[in-house]
């Protein structure tokens, strides 16, 4: 009867979604894949980043729900993020195995997968990298926070400690920088009695690997980012963790889905051709186009630069992302201003920019991702020097120790000093202009020697 009810409420979804099912002897649900044309869609434009959260039912059975992650995805609504449901007949690495393979075989941007985020507990990490090799599977922030706070309270540790233990790591999980994380580590070596401690696995804080993928947000991004997820997992373990039968669980979970569908129309799946240049100063892009473009350039970095590179590109662009930009050109250059710091761009190949960061290391700036970005264009190999390539930079300090020199990081850091100085002089009122030029001439005549000898 469950199953009717399923299969009467997927007939009523317009969106034509994709479901297969498996059957016990005894009829009852045994596998299911669920995955409606608009999650889809959504899939197709945010692969880059895969956050799979699994809920359990007192049957044993566990739901896997698969969430599109990253700097571009910006949908609201809870489960919004949500691109594929799915229970495995059994949880072992061939049941794993035939999911991810169903999921694959319905989604062909499965390729551009990057990165993967799973909870501590999943054991099945081999057939994760198996089904998809070129992904890199981390822990995920969020379930590292759910881990933490489970231990927290089975420890029965005295309130004092629980509660400030708790507040600092919801602290760290909002600014996760290695400084509070190093911090957050040294307080549960002082906290935690040493026979408890292996069970915390609090050498997770010190792998900067998995915060390099939770670190581009800001700290109300992650408060915000942190709320969304448990409340998603709360709807599920609600929905499907609090009833044996499967069919009645997913029967609410899809009837939850169509009543909070939200409108799905105003996200917008088209992209116009990337060499179609926009005229500059026309209306505003869409901020869903926008964020398909910037995905699209978030792939091109990963899939040309080294993994070294894309972490430096990818901090500059998370920046663009944060930050109000405006873009004019002439006939040769590109000025961008992000907030007050302004620069020049060239944008012919190779691209340069005159900001330090592009100065120093020759790699795509926030200046030149915002030009690619309202240009509706993506890296491309020409534009990154032999160095930075995939496949050819041993490592980071190699490259940095190649390129430094003291007279050149003098050099950049006088100029962009200069330029600063500059602008602050040309934009003020006479009388702030006065007051900040006789201050300079008393410093250089202090320092340098007397003002009139000096050039300002």
């Amino acid at each position: 009867m469950a199953l009717t009810m399923l299969n009467e409420l997927l007939t009523e979804d317009p969106s034509s979604p994709l479901l297969l099912c498996q059957l016990s002897k005894t009829a009852q649900l045994d596998a299911l894949n669920y995955q409606s044309c608009f999650m889809q869609g959504v899939f197709a434009h945010f692969p880059e980043i895969l956050f799979i959260h699994r809920t359990y039912n007192p049957r044993g059975k566990v739901l896997y729900t698969f969430l599109v992650d990253g700097p571009r995805v910006q949908l609201e609504g809870h489960l919004a993020r949500a691109v594929y449901f799915a229970i495995p007949a059994k949880e072992d690495a061939e049941g794993l195995a035939q999911m991810l393979q169903v999921f694959k075989k319905f989604n062909p941007a499965w390729e551009r997968v990057c990165t993967i985020l799973v909870d501590p507990h999943f054991l099945l990490l081999p057939t994760l990298a198996m089904e998809f090799p070129t992904a890199e599977v981390l822990l995920s922030a969020f379930h590292i926070c759910k881990f933490f706070q489970g231990k927290f309270y089975q420890l029965s540790l005295e309130q004092p400690v629980e509660r400030v233990l708790l507040t600092s790591l919801q602290s760290t999980m909002c600014s996760a920088t290695a400084g509070n994380l190093r911090k957050l580590y040294t307080l549960l070596s002082t906290c935690i009695p040493p026979a408890q401690l292996p069970e915390l696995h609090s050498h997770w804080l010190l792998n900067d690997r998995i915060w390099l993928a939770h670190r581009w947000r800001s700290r109300a991004e992650s408060s915000h980012y942190f709320q969304g997820l448990e409340v998603t997992a709360h709807v599920l373990s609600q929905l499907f963790g609090t009833t044996p039968s499967v069919e009645k669980g997913m029967t609410a979970l899809f009837r939850y889905l169509q009543q909070n569908s939200g409108d799905k129309a105003s996200f917008s799946l088209g992209l116009s051709p990337p060499n179609n240049h926009p005229p500059m100063g026309g209306s505003p892009e869409s901020p869903k186009v926008e964020q398909l473009v910037e995905a699209r350039i978030q792939y091109s970095l990963n899939a040309i630069c080294t993994g070294l590179a894309a972490q430096l590109c990818l901090g500059e662009l998370a920046v663009v992302q944060k930050s109000t930009h405006l873009i004019g050109s002439g006939s040769e250059k590109v000025n961008i201003q992000i907030l007050e710091d302004t620069h020049r761009v060239q944008p012919q190949t190779p691209a340069s920019c005159s900001c330090y960061f592009n100065q120093a290391f020759r790699l795509p700036c926030r200046h030149i991702l915002t030009m690619l970005s309202a240009r509706r264009q993506v890296l491309q190999p020409d534009m990154l020097p032999a160095e930075w390539t995939a496949g050819c930079a041993s490592s980071l300090g190699d490259v940095v120790s190649s390129r430094w020199s003291e007279t050149r990081d003098k050099h950049l850091a006088v100029a962009l000093l200069t330029e600063e100085v500059g602008q602050l002089l040309q934009h003020c009122s006479q009388e702030e202009f006065e007051r900040r030029y006789s201050t300079l001439c008393e410093l250089a005549d202090s320092w340098i020697g007397h003002y009139e000898q000096v050039q300002l």
